[in-house]
């Protein structure tokens, strides 16, 4: 298999292990920091998957449930599966969504026998995958022959991420700053590259967008201080005063208040 490279030609490589586990963190830090773009981003991308009643589905990456959610709505609680690495996830999505096989286990080793279901998703997590070929090729495997794939990341190469202003602000602020550009799927064509060296069929790229409102500035700064991904890993790491001034570099980039801001993500679908 030929290597996978990221944005500028370098071999995409799963984020530090340090930064994975910022995952591990309470559910409604969570949903405070991804969940109001997560939450509007899954019905687009369920539609994607073009799910019907009576199939099955498995949300690979569920975190607390936001994808997981919109499955039960369309199939049913005794039709959809789910997993997780992080245990505060799993336990979250267990509470919200009763009836729902919800398992901790990562990608590329899913509990699971060959060909359980008709649809495997994983919305926003290809790129936080340990091996994201792996992780697509196990999802295929779960999956029946000739059923369905979809995976989505946001496009952070191209700018247009939830998390893309915080990124602009923080290279400002330290040129050396290691953003989640370059990772794997986060670029245009490389979900398709990857889930072609997975071993899927008629793979098709496409774009979902998704729009939030905030109020204030202050009501979109206040999630990166919760420690979540490595966005919030890196505005932890940082003392006091290079954290308020981030801020205000970000304060300096964001629209006048209230605003509303569209992000973009990379969605590919193919067959098992």
């Amino acid at each position: 298999m030929r290597p996978l490279r990221g944005a500028e030609g370098e071999i995409a490589e799963p984020w530090p292990r340090a930064a994975q586990v910022s995952f591990f963190v309470a559910a409604d830090a969570y949903d405070r920091f991804m969940g109001r773009y997560s939450t509007r981003l899954a019905p687009r991308f369920a539609d994607l998957a073009g799910l019907e009643r009576g199939q099955r589905a498995l949300d690979v990456g569920c975190g607390p449930g936001a994808l997981t959610g919109e499955l039960v709505a369309r199939l049913g609680a005794e039709a959809v599966a789910a997993v997780d690495p992080s245990e505060p996830f799993v336990v979250a999505a267990r509470e919200r969504h009763p009836g729902v096989d919800v398992r901790r286990a990562a990608a590329e080793e899913l509990p699971f026998s060959d060909a359980e279901f008709d649809v495997a998703l994983a919305q926003l997590v290809v790129h936080f995958m340990a091996d994201p070929v792996a992780g697509l090729r196990e999802m295929a495997r779960v999956t029946r022959p000739g059923g369905v794939v979809v995976a989505c990341v946001w496009d952070l190469a191209g700018g247009r991420a939830p998390i893309s202003m915080f990124w602009t602000a923080a290279r400002r602020l330290d040129p050396g700053a290691r953003d989640e550009s370059a990772l794997a799927g986060a670029r245009r064509g490389h979900l398709n590259e990857l889930f072609e060296a997975a071993g899927l069929h008629d793979v098709a790229e496409t774009e979902l967008a998704v729009r939030v409102e905030f109020a204030s500035f202050d009501e979109w700064w206040e999630p990166f201080t919760l420690g979540v991904g490595p966005a919030g890993a890196y505005a932890a790491g940082l003392d006091a005063d290079r954290r308020e001034e981030l801020k205000q570099r970000c304060r300096h980039l964001a629209p006048d208040a209230p605003f509303t801001l569209e992000s973009i993500a990379w969605a590919a679908r193919g067959h098992a």
